[in-house]
């Protein structure tokens, strides 16, 4: 049987350093605050940040809710976070950061395997522009957080 995953990648780009936006995306717990799709996350165990780290995140898209469960395998400061999903969707994700003139690029990329009995590849072809659409808006929300004046 040939497995069919869905290529996502979207970026956008940021008028903040670089150093500022890795504080903020390598701040894990603060990820359901920009993210439309995670309805929350908690960690298993106490580390929070880093390889190694577990976190159960609740997802929901549409009608369509899940418990994803992601794992941090590399984690390499201001450069990327790369993880892998163990839920019902399995697949690997990375966040990419780099310097993009006086600021930073952010690529997210994921690749999603769905399984057969949720239609599998169907599911796939069908899911990739809604979670591309849906991950383009939480980059845009990201983006705002940071470049949103202090008051």
């Amino acid at each position: 049987m040939v497995e069919v995953m869905a290529h996502i990648e979207v970026s956008t780009d940021i008028d903040r350093p670089l150093r500022e936006v890795w504080d903020e995306v390598s701040t894990l717990e603060n990820h359901a605050g920009w993210m439309a799709d995670v309805e929350s996350i908690v960690f298993e165990g106490d580390q929070t940040s880093g390889v190694g780290t577990v976190m159960n995140v609740a997802t929901r898209v549409g009608p369509f809710t899940t418990m994803d469960v992601i794992v941090v395998e590399q984690w390499n400061a201001e450069h990327s976070i790369v993880v892998t999903h163990r839920g019902l969707v399995s697949g690997n994700g990375a966040f990419l950061l780099e310097p993009h003139g006086a600021g930073t690029r952010f690529t997210w990329k994921e690749n999603l395997t769905f399984p057969w009995y949720l239609g599998g590849p169907v599911t796939a072809v069908l899911a990739k522009p809604v979670l591309a659409r849906i991950w383009r808006s939480n980059l845009r929300r990201f983006a705002a957080i940071l470049e949103e004046p202090a008051e």
